[in-house]
């Protein structure tokens, strides 16, 4: 009878476990909110999952430990010591159930509750409760004690669409679950046993006094003291729900679109620095109108990570088009490719920051630009011609680089420019291409490290190779010097940053680009649409945001690094002569600006020859002036721009003029 009976025993036990064996287990690999992380592991901005629910992920070991005592003591103390089923539980329940003729405690090991959610499951049905039974005792055959918790973090509800401890500690808390109080924890550890009913945010005097029984079983089990818990007593419990983060969303979307198989995206980002410009990008809009918009870019311009990214003042579907990612759009530049401009004609040897070039009113064929102010300066140095921004020179200069060498080098940049008809002309030197802030911001990234581009990156340890030299590392630095020789805008510190504004025609896109020893930001305001903002200038705008941009960042500015060895620093007398006046490659074959010219007569003209000679006149040049007639000198060394010349009669005759300096003209005239 003994044989028999545990023959009867074991053949039980192992129909028992063949059954168990037999289970179909729900799915155990959970949709899980798609996570945007900063730098340094922080939530930037989290998607819910297909249902519309809230379920981050959460490993054991990223929770609060008190959370998981509290957890165990409430509702499973025995939860590494059962296989899913703890039978004294059982029992106690059924007991209790008929001695009060109603159901007091479920029984429910932890390992049952996550069989329920797995699978949706209702608690009070005989054949529901029978499942779970079935199903835990499988899932603790196929999965540690850990995996098991895990699964438990990620689906406990909590009200609403908040499913698993991270969600709610997030909302309820505006905390991750890593560090909670004791009132917390027990908040936490109470909800989920009537989610609906115990939401803090909808029924907070039932979620507290639900809170406070987790808490009173806390101290019963030693898992806190009586102080601890009078303490946690007197905490409030919150009333509201609070937002996800939604930090950096514009390139969060981005990073999201472009890898959709990630469920988490790592990225450079500096969450601090991100919620600071996050809060300047709103304050630069208030009260400037309902539709103006701005963009705010920073990369580390050694590594090329962008370190923040703002895309709109707002991410919301109002009259400035929040959703729309101004970092990436297609705008004018204005003004600020000139410090590109420059830095080629340096290399070119068409200049340098001491060569005086002309700001006079000019015509490049059919082109004749003029300045934004109408004015003009006359001869300056190149340095004071980017500075101030004047448009003549640096058109002069692209004239005798060539558009497509300008082309070029934005291409070397990695920029992606767009040209009216795909044909770059002059024009594209005072903002006639389609940029994006993002290209901006790696073109002056570019000349901050010496000239040499790295693309910009925001995926965490992503492999970014270096780029290509686009000017040399003194073209880089002259003009880095010249741009922080700029005057900062009124109230903003004079701290020698290098900065260019910028403002394309129309006033439909307002910039400030700047750069110090490590960082490059740079800023884009206007309207998404593209419309004009009367009265918007970079200068007036968009350079004060920048300057706030950069007192956001930790620490001072980091100092520009000193002049590259082969640096030419002396003043204009002291250049060599070629690069003490700008001359165009074709200059050879043009008189100067300021070259003697025979002004009467002109050059073909029929004239009459007077008793007292025939009357010329020089305009420009240098006195004294000899005139001559067909190369035999009339009149020499005279200081007057006026003469008479003595003619031996009536034909055709060549009239020259030659000044103090050498210079001449000449024309052919018909005497009678």
């Amino acid at each position: 009878m003994l044989a028999l009976t545990l023959w009867l025993a074991a053949l039980g036990r192992d129909r028992f476990d063949a059954w168990i064996d037999a289970t179909v287990l729900p799915p155990l690999a959970l949709e899980m909110s798609v996570e945007v992380l900063d730098r340094d592991g922080d939530l930037l901005r989290a998607y819910t999952v297909a249902d519309g629910r809230w379920r981050l992920a959460l490993p054991v070991d990223r929770v609060d430990p008190l959370y998981l005592r509290m957890l165990l003591a409430y509702e499973d103390k025995r939860f590494y010591r059962h296989a899913g089923v703890d039978p004294k539980s059982v029992i106690r329940a059924a007991v209790q159930a008929l001695w009060n003729g109603r159901v007091v405690s479920g029984g429910s090991t932890l390992t049952m509750q996550v069989a329920r959610l797995l699978e949706e499951g209702t608690t009070g049905e005989v054949g529901g409760k029978l499942r779970q039974m079935r199903v835990a005792l499988a899932l603790e055959r196929r999965l540690s004690k850990d995996q098991i918790l895990q699964l438990y973090l990620s689906l406990a509800p909590f009200g609403g669409n908040l499913e698993g401890v991270r969600a709610a500690s997030i909302s309820y808390f505006g905390k991750e679950p890593k560090r909670l109080t004791p009132a917390e924890a027990a908040l936490l550890v109470a909800i989920p046993q009537a989610p609906e009913s115990r939401r803090p945010d909808r029924a907070a005097d039932r979620a507290e006094a639900a809170r406070n029984r987790v808490l009173a079983r806390a101290v019963k089990e030693g898992v806190i003291d009586a102080e601890e818990a009078e303490a946690a007593l007197r905490e409030a419990v919150p009333g509201i729900r609070k937002p996800f983060p939604a930090l950096a969303p514009h390139l969060a979307d981005r990073a999201r679109a472009e890898e959709p198989q990630l469920g988490s995206h790592h990225l450079t980002i500096d969450g601090e620095l991100q919620k600071k410009l996050e809060a300047l990008a709103l304050e630069a809009v208030e009260g400037k109108g309902e539709q103006l918009q701005v963009a705010i870019l920073v990369a580390d311009h050694a590594s090329g990570e962008i370190l923040a990214s703002v895309g709109s003042a707002g991410y919301q579907a109002d009259l400035r088009q929040g959703f729309v990612d101004m970092t990436t759009a297609l705008r004018s530049p204005g003004s600020t490719l000139k410090p590109l401009v420059y830095a080629l004609a340096f290399d070119e040897g068409l200049g340098h920051p001491e060569t005086m070039i002309d700001d006079r009113p000019m015509s490049f064929g059919t082109y004749a630009p003029q300045n934004f102010d109408k004015l003009y300066m006359g001869t300056i140095r190149m340095r004071e011609a980017l500075q101030l921004s004047r448009n003549i020179p640096v058109v002069a200069l692209t004239d005798a680089l060539g558009p497509a060498k300008l082309m070029a080098a934005m291409q070397k940049a990695g920029m992606t420019p767009v040209f009216p008809g795909d044909q770059p002309g002059l024009a594209i030197a005072l903002g006639g291409v389609g940029v994006t802030l993002s290209d901006m911001v790696q073109l002056y990234a570019a000349i901050a490290r010496g000239g040499v581009v790295r693309p910009l990156s925001y995926r965490l340890d992503a492999e970014v190779p270096e780029g290509q030299r686009v000017v040399s590392e003194v073209a880089a630095w002259e003009v880095g010097d010249i741009l922080a020789g700029l005057a900062p805008p009124p109230g903003a510190p004079s701290n020698r940053l290098a900065y260019k504004t910028g403002t394309s025609y129309g006033h439909r896109d307002a910039w400030a680009i700047g750069f110090d020893g490590k960082h490059v930001i740079g800023v884009w305001m206007g309207r998404a649409d593209g419309t004009p903002v009367p009265g918007a200038f970079g200068a007036d705008v968009a350079a004060p945001v920048l300057f706030q941009a950069f007192n956001r960042l930790k620490g001072k500015l980091d100092p520009q690094p000193p002049a590259p060895a082969s640096t030419l620093l002396v003043a204009n007398s002291e250049l060599p002569q070629p690069l003490q006046r700008f001359r165009s490659r074709s200059a050879v074959f043009e008189a100067e600006a300021d070259a003697p010219a025979v002004a009467f007569p002109p050059d073909g003209a029929e004239v009459e020859l007077l008793a007292s000679g025939l009357k010329v006149k020089v305009a420009g040049g240098t006195a004294p002036f000899t005139w001559l007639a067909d190369g035999v000198p009339v009149v020499v060394a005279s200081d007057a721009r006026e003469a008479m010349l003595a003619m031996p009669g009536a034909g055709f005759v060549t009239l020259s003029v030659i000044d103090a300096e050498g210079r001449s003209d000449r024309v052919q005239v018909q005497v009678r």
